[in-house]
């Protein structure tokens, strides 16, 4: 406001506005914000700006203090549940025991789901997965991705074997490799067991009948199961072959003829057509990273300043 005092008629007059008490709302917001002040007589008047700023920054700061504050008591209260857990396992001789059996039968996909979920937050330094089958659907890449994130995010290694018939879909060729561009360690075999995951090498999860899952898992805590089953795993890993040797990578090949994939055509198809990532990664199924890591890739291939020139390159050489 350029004048130095008002109150809410003259103020409403002046900015044309019949709402008087709108502006005296508003009046009232910016006084409770520090912006203003106002004495006994309904008269307000603004305060500096420099002031007003000065303001701003130490509620802001104080406001992240806050929640810096909150988060480090969320992070001591999981430390503390953790240690809780490791105390409440351990026995006389700081071997590991629970009162829940060594092996769980988990009927229905709900229990699979929330032992799962309970398996994975007290996760801390391993997970080994098998992954039977084919390719997985967009729905079962949108909701394992935030999971592996966020085990990712707090140091856990990971370690998974996918059969051959998943990576020749491209969508989940791209997402494993999305995967292992996080960290993720990937292997390629024709064909594994069933669906096995364990945890920090002490809990095992496995279908109950690996021809249906949706039956349910059984949850296996018992250390010469367990053991087995890791040794299971490491053979399967060592007679596999890692992810790069078997999809290739984005840079590699010089054509065609030398390597170009078909998630690569569909992606340079992509570039003449749409302008933005997030549409073209939509239209060819993989995430907006994995698009442009791609992109990048067969632009440095085809030597071209720009994604349209690029696109007109690939069309010049045959490529699309």
């Amino acid at each position: 406001m350029r004048c130095t005092r008002a109150t809410p008629h003259t103020l409403a007059v002046h900015l044309g506005c019949d709402d008087t008490e709108a502006v005296e709302s508003v009046l009232t917001t910016l006084v409770a914000m520090g912006m203003a002040t106002a004495d006994g007589a309904e008269v307000y008047r603004p305060v500096a700006p420099s002031t007003v700023v000065a303001r701003l920054v130490e509620r802001r700061l104080k406001a992240l203090h806050e929640e810096m504050r909150h988060v480090s008591e969320t992070r001591d209260l999981l430390e503390s549940l953790l240690r809780e857990q490791e105390f409440e396992n351990a026995g006389p001789y700081g071997d590991t025991q629970t009162d829940a059996p060594l092996i769980e039968r988990l009927e229905g996909l709900l229990k699979v789901r929330e032992k799962l979920d309970e398996l994975s937050f007290f996760c801390r330094s391993e997970l080994l997965a098998t992954q039977p089958g084919g390719p997985m659907t967009k729905d079962n890449i949108a909701a394992a991705r935030p999971l592996t994130e966020q085990l990712l995010r707090r140091g856990v290694a990971m370690r998974t074997i996918v059969e051959s018939g998943a990576v020749a879909d491209l969508a989940t060729a791209a997402y494993l490799q999305e995967l292992t561009a996080k960290g993720v360690r990937i292997r390629v075999v024709e064909r594994t067991a069933e669906r096995l995951l364990i945890f920090d090498r002490q809990t095992a999860l496995a279908p109950i009948d690996p021809n249906d899952s949706t039956l349910g898992a059984v949850a296996v805590r018992e250390p010469g199961l367990v053991g087995g089953m890791i040794s299971l795993f490491d053979r399967i890993w060592a007679e596999s072959r890692e992810l790069d040797e078997v999809v290739g990578s984005p840079a590699e090949g010089e054509g065609p003829e030398g390597g170009l994939s078909e998630l690569e055509r569909q992606i340079l198809a992509t570039m003449q057509m749409v302008d933005k990532d997030e549409i073209g990664a939509r239209e060819v199924g993989v995430s907006v990273r994995t698009y442009r890591k791609y992109v990048a890739a067969l632009m440095g291939r085809l030597d071209a300043a720009n994604r349209f020139q690029a696109a007109l390159l690939a069309r010049d050489r045959g490529w699309i």
